[in-house]
């Protein structure tokens, strides 16, 4: 037996502006994955996948139109090999359509296990690309970031179209995640931006740009550990992401609840209008935001650090 896992993602800074040119800051969070196991299929029907977490069975002949085969063929025609005889199990503690990368990671994991599997083992950089490709499925016009930070694993610098930067902190970051419990897929807020643009384009670029300025001045207090910096700007960029029409009442309630108990700086983490918000604070006030999250309803409250 095979077995690979890949992590959820949060997205610090520059969601929405990233499909635009804007740069992007994303980390990869282990405390969250998604786990593939690979063994011999012993019926000769080719391919079976088992996605336990939403119940489903199927081989790739039948499965039209769906991720994790659409994972599966790709690693197959990348490694230019025919069909093998295998059993596949996916599993995710991720939860799905809630901005941390639940489709990049499972789809990342699968493709790890499966290549590394039949004896030629995908590095990062085709990982990714194949996991983009997969993304389109899920997101129409995807940004690549998530598929970037859940294939190589590391903090990055994104920019479309250019080779990722990972980069150092200058000081351990510690952020307290909180998921308002309501599903809202990518797809759709990059949807809705994209139309927004396309009828307003000279003040959504505007946004865009502002986005973008603060992710490069972000980038730059990361490296310098400058976490008071830090989390001023994440409060600037959730301005602009309510600009969009991004947010939601159930994220505001979330962000308003850390800000108060005492976080540095909070912001919604991927496509918005749902999904999970995420804090910057002091390792001392971590319990405190954590207990105000809890306390202001959201589903699920988890913590991750950078270093």
């Amino acid at each position: 037996m095979t077995t690979a896992s890949a992590p959820a993602k949060i997205i610090l800074f520059g969601e929405h502006a990233v499909v635009y040119g804007q740069p992007a800051l994303a980390a990869p969070v282990f405390g969250l994955q998604a786990t593939a196991e690979v063994k011999e299929g012993t019926d000769h029907y080719g391919v079976v996948i088992h996605a336990t977490d939403i119940n489903s069975h199927f081989s790739l002949a039948l499965a039209a139109r769906n991720a994790l085969a659409r994972t599966a063929q790709l690693v197959l025609e990348k490694l230019e090999i025919p069909e093998p005889d295998l059993d596949i199990t996916v599993t995710a503690e991720i939860p799905l359509a809630s901005g941390l990368g639940s489709g990049a990671a499972v789809s990342a994991a699968l493709a790890k296990a499966m290549s590394t599997h039949l004896g030629q083992p995908l590095p990062p950089a085709e990982l990714s690309d194949l996991v983009f490709e997969v993304e389109k499925m899920h997101h129409g016009t995807p940004s690549g970031i998530d598929n970037t930070v859940v294939c190589y694993g590391e903090p990055v610098l994104f920019v479309k179209g250019r080779t990722p930067q990972r980069f150092e902190v200058g000081a351990p970051l510690h952020f307290v995640v909180g998921d308002t419990g309501v599903k809202s897929p990518t797809r759709n807020t990059v949807g809705d931006v994209r139309r927004g643009w396309e009828g307003h384009r000279r003040q959504y670029e505007s946004w865009f740009r502002a986005i973008g300025k603060l992710a490069r001045e972000a980038h730059r207090s990361i490296r310098l550990g400058r976490t008071e910096e830090i989390g001023q700007l994440m409060n600037a960029n959730q301005a602009l992401l309510q600009s969009l029409d991004v947010s939601s009442v159930e994220l505001e309630t979330l962000i308003n609840a850390a800000r108060e108990a005492g976080a540095l700086g909070a912001k919604l983490s991927g496509g918005g209008r749902g999904g999970n918000m995420v804090a910057l604070v002091d390792s001392d006030r971590e319990a405190a935001v954590c207990e105000a999250l809890q306390r202001a309803g959201a589903a699920r409250v988890f913590t991750t650090s950078i270093e």
